[in-house]
C-alpha cells in the first residue's frame, strides 16, 4: 500500500465504501475510543472503533462521514470500511472488550467503523509522534494546510492527530491524517468553533503556509463541494450509528453546506489568534517586494 491509497479522486462514486469481516484481533490500540487494530477477510488490517465505545456511538458516523469528505479533497485520511464483527470472534477473542473505569465489557458486535493501516508492519512502520527536528523527512507536509481547513468547516473539537508512515526502504515518512472522531463536538452534532481547536500540536508543520495560496487545492474543493457529494458521503452512514435519527443526520449535512463559506473566517481567527500559528504569512508576497525595490 502506498500514499496514493490515503488520497481520493473524484468524483465520490468512486469511493464505494467496503464491508469486511473481521478475522483477527492483532492489539489494542491506545487513545479514548480504546479502538483494536483487526485482521479482516481482505487481507487488511484496520483500526476498529465500536459501537460502545466509551466516548460516543457517533463518533462512529463522525469517522465515516469526514474521511469520505477529506479524501474528496484530496486528503491523505485512510480508506474507511464497514467491519462485520460476530459474536464468535468477541466471545473467542476475551481482549476484545471496552475497559471502563470499574468494569470491563465486551466489544459489541455487529457492524463497525473501520480504518485502513497505514502500512504492514512487516513491510514498513506507523508512528503517531515524530519529533519536531523530523518533521523534515515528511515527504506531503503541506497537506497539514488542507487537514486544518477540513478540521475548521467540521467543527473538529480535538487536537489534529496524524501517523506517520513509511515503507522499509523509503527515506521519508508520508503523514495520514486519522481520528476524525471529535468532528462536529463528538456527540454533539455542534459547532463551538473556538479558535485554537482542530490544529495539531506542534506549529512547525504549518511553517509553509505563507497565504490563503498554501490551503488549495484543498480548500477550494471544500468550498466547491456539491450537495449531492456531501449528501451522498452522509447516506453512507449506518442507521445505527446514529440512533436512526434521520432529522439530527439531515440538520449536520445543511449545516455543512452552510459552513463552506465560513471556512477562511475560521482560518483567520486561527491566524490572528494568541498561538500566531503561520508565523511566515505573508512572506513570500514581502520577498516579492523586496526584490522588486
Amino acid at each position: 500500500m502506498d500514499i496514493a491509497t490515503f488520497v481520493s479522486v473524484a468524483p465520490f462514486e468512486r469511493l464505494g465504501i467496503e464491508t469486511v469481516i473481521a478475522v483477527q484481533q492483532v492489539r489494542r490500540m491506545r487513545g479514548g475510543a480504546q479502538s483494536h487494530l483487526i485482521r479482516c477477510s481482505d487481507r487488511h488490517s484496520y483500526v476498529v472503533k465500536f459501537q460502545n465505545n466509551p466516548q460516543h456511538l457517533r463518533v462512529l458516523a463522525n469517522e465515516l462521514l469526514v474521511a469520505l469528505l477529506a479524501r474528496l479533497a484530496g486528503l491523505p485520511v485512510p480508506r474507511p470500511v464497514l467491519v462485520e464483527v460476530s459474536e464468535w470472534l468477541i466471545h473467542h477473542t476475551p481482549q476484545l472488550n471496552i475497559q471502563l473505569t470499574k468494569s470491563t465489557t465486551p466489544c459489541q458486535a455487529g457492524l463497525q467503523f473501520g480504518s485502513c493501516y497505514a502500512v504492514n508492519p512487516l513491510e514498513g512502520q506507523v508512528f503517531d509522534y515524530i519529533p519536531v527536528a523530523s518533521l523534515s523527512r515528511v515527504r506531503n507536509l503541506e497537506t497539514f494546510a488542507g487537514i486544518l481547513a477540513m478540521d475548521k468547516w467540521t467543527g473538529n473539537a480535538d487536537g489534529r492527530q496524524a501517523a506517520f508512515w513509511r515503507r522499509m526502504r523509503q527515506q521519508k515518512y508520508a503523514a495520514a491524517f486519522i481520528d476524525q472522531g471529535y468532528c462536529f463536538n463528538g456527540g454533539e452534532w455542534n459547532f463551538p468553533d473556538f479558535p485554537l481547536t482542530g490544529a495539531y500540536a506542534y506549529n512547525e508543520v504549518y511553517a509553509g503556509v505563507v497565504g490563503w495560496e498554501s490551503f488549495e487545492p484543498w480548500l477550494s474543493k471544500i468550498e466547491q463541494m456539491s450537495p449531492d457529494a456531501i449528501s451522498a458521503a452522509a447516506a453512507e452512514i449506518p442507521l445505527a450509528w446514529y440512533a436512526s435519527d434521520s432529522s439530527a443526520l439531515e440538520h449536520l449535512v445543511q449545516t455543512l453546506l452552510d459552513r463552506r463559506t465560513k471556512i477562511r473566517g475560521l482560518l483567520t481567527a486561527f491566524r490572528l489568534s494568541s498561538r500566531k500559528p503561520f508565523p511566515n504569512w505573508g512572506e513570500e508576497l514581502r520577498t516579492q517586494s523586496a526584490e522588486i525595490a
